[in-house]
């Protein structure tokens, strides 16, 4: 079992609300309305972690090590809104979400393969990582720049926890697995070749609820992100190629085999399905 192991290591490195952020410090004249915006969709966006933690604990009935460790995840994501949140309270109080606003992302996910679940999130745990950094970058206020440096830090520990389960599947249902992630990783790194940003929250998830079935879809503002992205953090290929090289680098890490690129992990994930599918020997 994972779950206490990750929940210690995960405690020791916790933030403190009102010790950690550097309130003090917040400069008014470095903070436009632009940039105030943007605090204002990320907050909305992040309590989109109350429907997932919704579906992983259905999808996972069978998993109790896993379901458990949603706790801290469940917290630490909530926590990333309230922040947001509770800066705009502070500083701009005129744009603090509603809660009509923040309930509007909390909808039902249709059932999705576990497996395949968990790889789309830990990926999206690393493309929030490098999304954040470069957040952090862009912005000029200095309380703003510690905030989403300090939650860029918490998606990458929560990729490395994610990454923990999917060694454990690895050991614990062997191809299946590695076709499951392999499949998925080959998405998630072919993001250049896709119109819209490939995350968690941008992927209709709901049939019945199409169009409005992904999470920027029942924002107040639905095309922020693409905005947010490509014209104001300028989130460019050169940061694109960061989240991609870190898939790959940790698909070598857990299949114990070297991917340079996408290419090679889509004939990895061949190989892996012609031998689900009997056409060649099982691994050892």
């Amino acid at each position: 079992m994972l779950y206490p192991e990750l929940f210690k290591s995960l405690e020791q490195v916790r933030w403190n609300m009102e010790k950690d952020i550097p309130w003090e410090q917040f400069d008014a004249s470095k903070l436009s309305d632009e940039q105030a915006q943007t605090i204002r969709m990320n907050a909305i966006t992040e309590w989109s972690a109350l429907p997932a933690t919704e579906m992983f604990l259905r999808d996972n009935r069978g998993d109790s090590d896993f379901s458990a460790f949603m706790s801290v995840w469940f917290f630490e994501e909530q926590k990333h809104s309230l922040v947001l949140m509770e800066y705009l309270r502070r500083f701009r109080p005129d744009l603090l979400p509603t809660e009509e606003e923040l309930h509007n992302v909390r909808f039902e996910f249709d059932p999705a393969p576990p497996l395949e679940t968990l790889m789309l999130h830990f990926c999206g745990e690393i493309r929030l990582n490098h999304w954040y950094r470069c957040a952090s970058d862009w912005h000029t206020e200095p309380v703003i720049k510690a905030i989403y440096k300090i939650i860029s830090q918490d998606e990458a520990r929560h990729g490395g926890a994610y990454l923990r389960y999917m060694k454990k599947a690895l050991n614990e249902v062997g191809d299946t697995a590695r076709a499951a992630f392999a499949k998925i990783g080959v998405l998630m790194a072919s993001a250049r070749r896709t119109e819209k940003p490939l995350h968690p929250t941008n992927l209709h998830v709901n049939q019945a609820l199409f169009p409005n079935d992904t999470v920027q879809s029942r924002l107040p503002d639905p095309n922020w992100l693409e905005r947010w992205l490509d014209g104001q953090i300028k989130f460019d290929s050169e940061w694109e190629k960061k989240v991609i090289d870190r898939i790959l680098h940790n698909m070598s890490l857990l299949f114990d085999r070297t991917f340079e690129s996408v290419q090679d992990l889509n004939r990895y994930r061949k190989e892996v399905s012609a031998r689900l599918q009997g056409n060649l020997k099982p691994a050892s």
